[in-house]
């Protein structure tokens, strides 16, 4: 049976991760795992910081890697909106697809940090639940960990750049 595409994400807080996969899903039919809309519904109001962050991502990574290769083999393409940007991240997303070998595409919104601030503003006036999170303290905090993906790591990536 043939295996469904997976699609992941890189790129700095607010260079449109979110939008961009919500787009692709949309327009291949594909199932959107959004890591956002997991831990808000299951751990509402308990991220604060980087280090809730992390601690609730690292719980809900087995069942979603389960639950994505299980979509994968049944020939469905999933778009996760999950950030592959560090080596650690990289590592576990790519455990998805290379564990049942299917195929995949990892995009890297690569934007300066100028543009990336003036989306999170954005966000963040159009969402307040996002208050808390979105701002450039946290900005400045998530970016000292970015590490932009390179060809060595074994990833097919395609990279968008700004125009401006």
């Amino acid at each position: 049976m043939k295996l469904g595409k997976l699609t992941l994400f890189a790129g700095k807080m607010g260079s449109g991760k979110s939008t961009m996969s919500q787009e692709i899903s949309k327009n291949t039919n594909a199932v959107l795992i959004s890591e956002d809309e997991w831990l808000g519904s299951l751990y509402p109001n308990q991220i604060s910081g980087l280090n809730d962050y992390i601690k609730l991502s690292k719980l809900l990574k087995p069942q979603i890697k389960n639950l994505v290769q299980a979509i994968l083999q049944t020939g469905a393409d999933v778009v996760m909106d999950y950030p592959a940007n560090t080596l650690a991240q990289r590592e576990w997303l790519k455990s998805i697809f290379s564990e049942i070998d299917a195929p995949h595409e990892l995009i890297f919104i690569d934007l300066p940090n100028d543009i990336c601030l003036k989306q999170i503003e954005k966000r963040r006036l159009e969402n307040p639940d996002r208050e808390k999170t979105d701002t450039i303290e946290m900005f400045e905090v998530v970016t000292k960990h970015f590490l932009g993906p390179t060809s060595q790591e074994g990833f097919n990536i395609t990279t968008i750049k700004s125009n401006t």
